[in-house]
């Protein structure tokens, strides 16, 4: 087994993972700002809990990418290249939401407030379901050929298991989102978010299980089927401790759901980090992917000394941030723009 290789393979599956940890739950609640807040008050609420931390999380987002440009450059080659068009839409839908974020506050009128609250949402929707689809045919394959290039036209990507894990991870930030408003909330949305999360886990999680157990049929190992009992395991934990009132340890249960069902999947796939659907001589895999010892090795001694220090200020972020956020909490809205600009958004709301 060639030792460097593998471990910026692991490293790879954990950046991702990492990524749908953080991003999943904020992406969440951009897509609850239109399914679960009743009032505009509510929607502050919501926005006051990712507000601190929304863009950090993006940054692991930004690290897997780097690190597969740089650690497996023909992966990265093949599977940007394959999937241009979703993964457009994915930076299109990041930049619209991050602009909402930043403007949805800026005049007090419904009409404006409802437009951005729209684009919050929707781009929050894009983001996870582009991400899911991206992460789900680099597990179960493209049209590739020998020289690694696409074969087929711009949309020769869609597939039933891009359809699968665009939802799977549209449903677990849903849910993920659902037992972070129960920990990080207060007062009314509090309850609702745990009632929801209690009701609707079931649904939630059965596209992203359907997805780990379709790659355990195609390449599964028993110790990757064991992953996904344990998953199943974490899963029901998660439930039952949400039913009795534990919010904290509901989320972190629900974590290690995620944690074991992308050890299953990226697990399972291993050697191979993109499949061929032409033919399996064509399959990317480790050896032939990755760059040379020298590059890896110099990425593992830079690695070593940084993401120490992204994960240690990411743990800091989230302990100044750690109270919860109630209604209470939350003052009377007011316009920022400048008076002239503010009249003219107001006239035409």
């Amino acid at each position: 087994m060639e030792l460097l290789p593998t471990i910026w393979f692991i490293a790879i599956a954990v950046l991702w993972t990492g990524y749908l940890f953080l991003e999943g739950f904020d992406l969440g609640v951009g897509m609850l700002m239109k399914l679960f807040a009743r009032n505009n008050t509510e929607r502050r609420v919501l926005l006051n809990t990712i507000g601190p931390v929304w863009d950090g999380n993006e940054v692991w987002l930004l690290t897997a990418g780097g690190a597969t440009f740089a650690a497996f450059p023909l992966w990265y080659a093949s599977l940007f290249s394959a999937l241009y068009l979703p993964l457009l839409v994915v930076l299109l839908a990041l930049i619209f939401r991050a602009v909402a974020f930043e403007y949805r506050g800026k005049v007090d009128t419904d009409s404006w407030r409802n437009r951005w609250d729209w684009a919050i949402a929707l781009g929050s929707f894009f983001a996870a379901f582009g991400v899911g689809a991206a992460l789900a045919l680099t597990t179960t394959g493209l049209p590739l050929n020998a020289n690694g290039d696409r074969e087929g036209g711009p949309m020769a990507w869609f597939s039933g298991y891009a359809l699968l894990g665009g939802v799977a991870v549209v449903g677990f930030s849903l849910l993920h989102a659902l037992a972070f408003l129960a920990l990080k909330t207060d007062g009314e949305v509090r309850h609702r978010a745990r009632q929801w999360f209690v009701r609707l886990l079931p649904v939630l999680l059965l596209p992203i299980a359907a997805w780990a157990l379709a790659i355990q049929f195609m390449d599964g190992k028993p110790w990757t089927w064991a992953a996904v009992v344990l998953a199943v395991g974490a899963a029901i934990t998660a439930w039952l401790l949400a039913r009795r009132g534990s919010e904290g340890r509901a989320f972190l249960a629900l974590g290690a759901f995620l944690v074991l069902g992308t050890t299953a999947i990226f697990g399972a796939v291993f050697p191979v980090v993109l499949p061929s659907t032409l033919d399996s001589a064509f399959d990317l895999t480790i050896s032939n992917a990755s760059s040379s010892d020298y590059t890896l090795g110099l990425m593992s001694i830079v690695a070593a000394f940084g993401l120490p220090l992204v994960i240690a200020y990411q743990a800091w972020t989230y302990w100044v941030f750690r109270r919860r956020v109630s209604a209470a909490h939350i003052p009377e809205a007011h316009s920022f723009l400048p008076a002239v600009a503010a009249r003219a958004f107001t006239t035409k709301g």
